[in-house]
Formats: C-alpha cells, sequence, structure tokens
C-alpha cells in the first residue's frame, strides 16, 4: 500500500493501503497516522528511527506492526522517502508492505527448532542457550542455581503396554506438573523420550542452602508426578514415578557440558537406588561411574586378550568319586590380577557383554568335555555351565549351543545347563519349548539356587528338569538351624517324588554330607571335595 503524509498526516492514500487497513480514504484523509499503530511507543519510535535513516541516507526503513479497523494487527516494512529532499515539510511518501505471513513462518520454524512439538517445553538447543545465559548470570551474581534431570520410570512399559497415544499424554501432563512446580524464572526442557531437565536459578549464595532449596523443588516435583494420571477414557488411575538426579552450578566454574553429565550420573545413581527418588551429584559418585566405564572396557578387551579362563570345581557322589564339574568363570585381569564375578558378571549382564562371553564358556567347555572324553577316568563326567537369562532368551540360544556342540564334538549327553529360578519364571510356556529343544539335542538341565528366589513349585512338573541344585545358603546351617534342615528335607522328599537328582553346593564340613547323605542326596559339590581350580591344576 502507498500513501502521502505531510506532518505525519494521510495526505493521499493507494486502494490497497484500504483494502490492506479495512479503512475507507475519508476515514484516513486528514487523519494523523497515529490511528494505524497498536500504540503510542510503536508510532513515536517510527517516527524518530525513520526520520533520522531519511536525513542520512535519503530513505527510512522499519519494522513495526499496525493495527487494522477490525482490531486484528499486521507486521508490516514501511519504506519512506521525502516528496522534497531539500523541504522535509512538503511531506513523505511511504510504502507498507504486509509480512504478516511471513513473521508467523518465522515463528513456526522458531518453535521448530526451539520448541519440544508435544510437550510445547524448550527443547535441548533452547535449554544449551538458556543455561548460557544463567552461568553468565551467575558468574556475576555469585549466586547458585541447580540443574535437575528426571525421567519416569518403567516409561517404555507404559508405552507398550497401553500405546503411544496414552504415553504421549503421559509426557504432556508430566510436563504440566513440572512446570507447575517451578518458579517464573526457572526453566524446564524436554530432552527426548520420557527425558526432563529443570534448570533453576538465583538459590543463593550460600552452597548448602542452594543444595536444600534445589532439593525441596526436587521433592515437590517428585510428588506432583506421583500422583495419578486419568489417561484413558475409562476412567482407570494410571501411576508413574521419576528419577531424579541434581547438580550445583556457579558462574563458569563447570562447562555446560560436564554439568549434565554429572546431573545424568545423579539420575543413573537415583535409578540404582531403587528409584522414585533423588540423588546429588558429588565427585564419589563421579569415581565410581568412571571406574565402572573403566571397567566395563577393560571387560571387552578381556575377551580379545584371552583373559577370561574357566576354573572347574568337582562334583563327587557318595563314594567320593569325581562324577564331572561346574565351570566357572574368572577374570585374570593383567593388572589387577583375578576380579570378583560378583563384580564383573552384572556388569556384563548390563551391557550386554554376557552374549559374547556366554558364548565363549560355551564352546570351551565343550573343547574341555571333549578332551575328558579321550582319558578312560574321565569319559563319563558332566560338565555344568551356568547360563544367564539375557543368553538363555536370545533368539539363536539353540543355534549356538548346537554349534558349540558340533564345533567341538562334545557327546551332548555330558554337558548340563544350569539355569536359575529368574530365568524360568520370566515367560514359562517359553522356557518349557525352549529347554525342550535343547534337550532334543541330548544336554541336561539343573536348576541352580533351588529355593533362593518366589519359586512357583507348578513350574517343576512342566519344565524338562535333570536335576535341583541346593543352594549353600541352605547347606551352610544345616546343623544349626532347624529351618534350614527341614527346608533341605523338603527339597530331598520332593525330588525324590518327582524322579529328579539332587546335588548340595557349598559343602564344606564332613556333618553337612552325612545329614544330605542320610536324607537322600547322593551328589555334592564344595571345599570339603576341592575348590574352583583351573584345569591343569586338577
Amino acid at each position: 500500500g502507498i500513501g502521502v503524509v505531510i506532518e505525519r498526516r494521510f495526505r493521499e492514500v493507494n486502494e490497497t493501503l484500504l483494502r490492506m487497513t479495512g479503512y475507507r480514504e475519508d476515514e484516513l484523509i486528514g487523519q494523523s497516522s497515529r490511528l494505524l499503530y497498536a500504540s503510542d511507543a510503536e508510532y513515536d519510535f517510527v517516527g524518530e528511527s525513520k526520520y533520522i535513516q531519511i536525513r542520512e541516507h535519503g530513505i527510512g526503513t522499519v519494522e513495526t506492526r499496525w493495527r487494522c479497523k477490525d482490531g486484528s494487527l499486521l507486521d508490516i516494512i514501511l519504506s519512506s522517502s521525502p516528496i522534497d529532499p531539500s523541504d522535509f515539510g512538503t511531506g513523505v511518501t511511504f510504502t507498507a508492505q504486509d509480512i504478516t505471513v511471513r513473521k508467523e513462518a518465522e515463528e513456526q520454524i522458531r518453535q521448530l527448532a526451539y520448541f519440544d512439538s508435544l510437550t510445547g517445553l524448550p527443547n535441548r538447543r533452547l535449554l544449551l542457550d538458556r543455561l548460557g545465559h544463567a552461568l553468565i548470570a551467575s558468574q556475576r551474581s555469585r549466586q547458585y542455581g541447580a540443574l535437575m534431570m528426571l525421567d519416569l520410570d518403567r516409561f517404555k512399559a507404559l508405552n507398550d503396554t497401553q500405546g503411544h497415544d496414552v504415553g504421549d499424554r503421559l509426557l504432556i501432563e508430566v510436563a504440566q506438573r513440572i512446570t507447575a512446580c517451578l518458579r517464573e524464572g526457572d526453566t524446564v526442557c524436554r530432552l527426548g523420550g520420557d527425558e526432563y531437565v529443570a534448570m533453576l536459578e538465583d538459590l543463593g549464595t550460600d552452597e548448602q542452602g542452594a543444595a536444600n532449596a534445589a532439593e525441596i523443588v526436587a521433592e515437590k516435583i517428585r510428588s506432583a508426578l506421583n500422583a495419578p494420571y486419568a489417561l484413558t477414557n475409562d476412567g482407570q488411575a494410571h501411576f508413574s514415578t521419576p528419577s531424579l538426579g541434581l547438580t550445583l552450578f556457579l558462574g563458569h566454574d563447570t562447562p555446560i557440558d560436564i554439568l549434565l553429565k554429572q546431573a545424568d550420573v545423579a539420575l543413573y545413581q537415583a535409578k540404582d537406588a531403587g528409584r522414585n527418588t533423588s540423588r546429588f551429584f558429588n565427585p564419589a559418585m563421579q569415581a565410581a561411574i568412571e571406574s565402572r566405564m573403566a571397567l566395563e572396557t577393560a571387560l571387552r578387551q578381556a575377551l580379545i586378550r584371552n583373559e577370561l579362563q574357566l576354573f572347574y570345581q568337582p562334583q563327587v557322589d557318595q563314594d567320593g568319586h569325581c562324577v564331572g564339574a561346574e565351570a566357572l568363570l574368572r577374570w585374570r585381569h593383567t593388572r589387577q590380577g583375578l576380579i570378583s564375578p560378583a563384580e564383573f558378571i552384572p556388569l556384563a549382564e548390563e551391557t550386554g557383554l554376557i552374549l559374547p562371553i556366554g558364548q565363549w564358556v560355551m564352546d570351551t567347555a565343550c573343547a574341555q568335555l571333549k578332551t575328558w572324553e579321550a582319558q578312560p577316568q574321565s569319559r563319563a563326567w558332566q560338565l555344568a555351565v551356568n547360563v544367564s537369562a539375557r543368553q538363555f532368551h536370545q533368539p539363536d540360544f539353540v543355534a549356538q549351543v548346537r554349534a558349540s556342540l558340533e564345533g567341538s564334538g562334545a557327546n551332548p549327553q555330558r554337558l548340563k545347563l544350569e539355569l536359575t529360578e529368574s530365568v524360568v519364571l520370566e515367560n514359562a510356556a517359553e522356557v518349557a519349548s525352549r529347554m525342550q529343544q535343547i534337550k532334543a539335542l541330548g544336554v541336561g538341565f539343573s536348576m541352580d539356587d533351588f529355593g533362593t528366589g518366589y519359586s512357583s513349585l507348578s513350574y517343576l512338573k512342566r519344565l524338562p528338569l535333570d536335576q535341583l541344585k541346593i543352594d549353600q545358603s541352605f547347606v551352610r546351617d544345616l546343623a544349626t538351624d532347624p529351618n534350614d534342615a527341614a527346608i533341605v528335607r523338603a527339597i530331598l522328599a520332593m525330588s525324590q517324588s518327582l524322579g529328579l537328582e539332587v546335588i548340595a553346593e557349598g559343602v564344606e564340613t564332613e556333618e553337612q554330607r552325612a545329614f544330605l547323605h542320610a536324607n537322600g542326596c547322593h551328589v555334592f559339590q564344595g571345599y570339603l571335595f576341592g575348590r574352583p581350580r583351573p584345569i591343569d591344576e586338577w
């Protein structure tokens, strides 16, 4: 639209300008151009900046907003030049270009770039930007701030069972509840998935006071997120709990990426502590995590460097004759020496390293069976190999067992796989079917740590087991604890009626062996008969 103003009053306007603003010509001519501006401030700003530009450059361009006759706002670019450059009093001609659509598109792009599309919260990029500003402000004021990272416990299970739309509703609701717990100057963002980060500023100049204030906010959020959610139309209440990790910041003392890592480490600790709780980052925590990561790296290399080794603990019958052994995994680190299985097996389970390690154990054990076949005294020995839940539930586990047997040429009748109750209780029907497939290869099964889990005895008749292993925790106090003695008697009586062989582990005294033998147990394993040792020390 084009117009002419003298003393900022309309003298001429064209049709396009009238169409843009909704005014008639007679409503504008003679009127102050203030009529089109949304506020005095904008009217004054345009007047000042534009005329300065005209004086300096002969033309003035400025971006502003106009209010149309119907009250709607237009974003426009105004370009003005004097009718007579030597005399501003003659007035100026201006061109107004409507850029409302462009501004909306720019805002949309900004939303996509800086905000999460599901919850409307700032995203990682905007968080990093705001965190940068917060560190500068904290440097100036010397006030502490805090970074809080949280995620929802077992969110994947809700998503898998209820569907993604219900999961999305939960994420939106969580965003609203966290926001409601924060002060106006604080920021909460969604990093992605079910992970959120809140940034708290101005927590005071005392470190302990700041930590206490952050802890109070964390507890407020935890409590808010513990309240029931109405996510489905059936009115059923859903529950979700968060784990939270916190770390303090002060100015530029710690770089942004390290702060985020610290909050993440603290979150990991909250998960480790049983979830639905918060933990504060401290250096000892970091040291523990780093040592765990170093152990993981070393464990990956242990496979390549042949640092893993099988020890064998003899299993003997009632006459004291060796009938086989249990293969036990050991890790002899080049620098640290023997590392306890209690330390590295859970780590291997968590990281998935248990799969290549388990395969190596199976191959090594089968090769040992083949070696025993060549000697008359060991030809009939059986070898028990522990199988983890993660390993057993791998789709190609049966094929791996078959490959180990075929590759070594070992007799499948001599191999026995030890499973724990946690393996078989996970999905009894699927477990039974997989066990049958392995049984068809000729391999036997032993139930390890029997009686220590939350066992449902019904699985004993459904699963193709050959042997139950009485856990050493029952054997240890046989002579002094009547309850342990009663449990062992019950296991032995039940096994006899089910036609299952029984082996007792952890037998350390003649008294324990005699009690077990008297009650029908005929195979033993424990320090009384030999410690686990490398095969060349047998």
